[in-house]
């Protein structure tokens, strides 16, 4: 009966010690969800999950320490809000980001390279001139799904379906298009988890998007000129109340 207990209390007390080493192990890859290389930080606040507008803020590291640079402003979200993405954050639970949903995702993103229809941009990322023959793969099943893809590369049946051409002044007739960057949403390119999630040009306030986050043209060029690839620049996007429930977690910025 001795020997019972004995065994019975040494499996408890192991038992513990993978809890105990379960619950450090998520802490600490909680804490790590910012990279050290990152020293710039585009942060975009929603009232909550519902919401297609937001407040946009812009971090730097300064001697360790996140220093806001400028002033906020508005940006408009997905026309059903904000939902769960794929990006640096851990795995939350909640609604997911799916394709076709309307939502932008939420959590933290590697930002790209930047688009536009012009010949160049003033920006310190890897920009790229958008023609007629570029696209964004939205369709699911697509061995080139979530990805930017050259129409004479290929080949018309590739981009069947696809939505996204990628010079809407030719095929839809405005210029959200005009000026953007990638957010690195899904760089696995799991089939129907999202695709094609930019930050780019607004039609207005109150005009919503497909899932991604726009603004006016003055603030994408303010954005575009600040951000520099060299200091590997990310997006954190949350509802107000998961911000604050992550704040400290993940090493966020104060928010004023």
């Amino acid at each position: 009966m001795k020997k019972i207990i004995i065994t019975l209390l040494a499996t408890t007390a192991l038992s513990g010690c993978a809890n105990s080493e379960t619950s450090a192990n998520t802490a600490a890859k909680n804490a790590t969800v910012i990279p050290a290389q990152s020293q710039q930080l585009v942060v975009v606040v929603a009232d909550d999950w519902q919401a297609i507008g937001a407040q946009l803020y812009r971090f730097e590291r300064v001697a360790g320490q996140w220093q806001q640079q400028g002033q906020k402003h508005s940006v408009v979200l997905g026309r059903t809000g904000l939902a769960w993405g794929i990006g640096l954050h851990p795995e939350q639970a909640g609604v997911q980001k799916q394709e076709g949903d309307g939502k932008a995702p939420a959590g933290i993103f590697e930002l790209g390279s930047a688009f536009g229809y012009l010949d160049s941009l003033t920006t310190n990322l890897t920009y790229q001139g958008m023609t007629a023959d570029d696209y964004c793969i939205d369709v699911k099943g697509s061995p080139f799904y979530n990805q930017l893809v050259d129409k004479s590369v290929v080949g018309e049946a590739a981009v069947k379906g696809s939505s996204e051409w990628m010079r809407r002044d030719i095929y839809s007739q405005d210029d959200l298009y005009k000026k953007g960057l990638v957010v690195k949403h899904n760089s696995q390119n799991i089939d129907g988890a999202g695709s094609c999630i930019f930050m780019h040009l607004w039609r207005a306030e109150n005009k919503p998007t497909a899932g991604c986050t726009a603004m006016t043209e003055q603030n994408m060029d303010t954005l575009l000129a600040w951000l520099d690839e060299q200091k590997k620049p990310l997006l954190v996007s949350l509802p107000a109340s998961q911000y604050q429930q992550k704040q400290l977690l993940w090493k966020l910025p104060t928010i004023k």
